[in-house]
């Protein structure tokens, strides 16, 4: 990034499904009415950051156009893969088609070409990378892996599955703080808050703050169906997501401490995630469906004297 202002290059994860294109493209537009410069970097295979941001429009993804420049003999210029709307600027890395390729080497590949296109000389205030939590192969952790971020957000809600993704991505901030990394964690944003509480029980435990929480509503719900920005100021949501904006630039990457799965499990009722449940080990009679008779061992044992 351009040493002429500090960038904050700031990673979200989350769950896939969760909710991060939702709240990074309207955190994204809310920051721009802000006056700040943002750049929005989608780094999901499934290449859907943006598609919120443009009313729908999927943009070409820098792995796409890639490939098609290199087979035309062709050099990748900034004016193919990044958009702007409203004072924001946006991207997708894109991904592999499935079965044929690798999703992380996908990104380490679209960062390679971002590098060769300036990124490091670009004059950004801050740079939101959309990363999904669920996938740990390499290229997913390379932000937290190789400092390439300041911070990381994470989204989730008050169910199991997307609280067990943000523990994983403390645990992965925690990993490489040990071998000397940077990285922290700058609090969570809970999405289609219902009340029931799990989400910010879990931010207060791990030590890291709660950002927002964005209601269970069914107005957003529309609205985003509709591909609707609603992070627009002077709006229903607008003060929302302008404290959201506000928080995100000013809270300070903290040092996790990542439950265990007893601990994760005991924010939820036992009748939620099955705790009650006792292990009943299989038998060599159950796998092959008859009684096995029990052979007699020929170890010789030793009687000690």
């Amino acid at each position: 990034m351009s040493t002429e202002k500090e960038t904050q290059i700031i990673a979200i994860y989350g769950k896939g499904g969760i909710g991060k294109s939702f709240t990074l493209a309207n955190l994204s537009y809310m920051m721009a009415q802000q006056g700040k410069k943002v750049l929005l970097i989608g780094c999901d295979p499934k290449s859907d950051t943006t598609s919120l941001l443009f009313g729908g429009k999927a943009t070409p993804t820098i792995i796409e156009t890639s490939s098609k420049k290199k087979l035309a003999g062709e050099e990748v210029a900034i004016g193919d893969v990044c958009f702007k709307r409203d004072g924001v600027f946006a991207m997708e890395l894109g991904g592999p088609e499935v079965g044929r390729g690798c999703g992380g080497r996908g990104i380490i590949h679209g960062f390679e070409t971002l590098e060769k296109l300036g990124f490091h000389d670009w004059g950004f205030d801050y740079v939101l990378l959309d990363f999904l939590g669920d996938v740990v192969c390499g290229g997913f952790g390379l932000p937290i892996a190789r400092d390439m971020c300041q911070k990381v957000i994470v989204v989730g809600s008050n169910d199991l599955q997307s609280l067990y993704v943000a523990n994983n991505v403390c645990s992965a901030v925690e990993y490489f703080r040990k071998l000397g990394g940077n990285v922290g964690v700058a609090g969570m944003v809970i999405n289609k808050d219902d009340g029931t509480g799990e989400a910010a029980a879990f931010a207060e435990k791990v030590g890291i703050p709660v950002l927002a929480a964005i209601p269970a509503n069914e107005d957003i719900r529309r609205k985003s169906a509709s591909y609707e920005i609603v992070g627009r100021p002077s709006t229903t949501w607008g003060p929302l997501f302008e404290q959201l904006g506000t928080n995100v630039a000013e809270a300070p990457p903290v040092r996790p401490k990542p439950l265990s799965q007893d601990e994760l499990l005991g924010l939820f009722s036992s009748d939620t995630v099955g705790r009650d449940v006792v292990l009943q080990p299989a038998t060599l009679a159950d796998m092959m469906g008859v009684d096995i008779p029990v052979k007699q061992s020929l170890e010789v044992v030793y009687e000690e004297v």
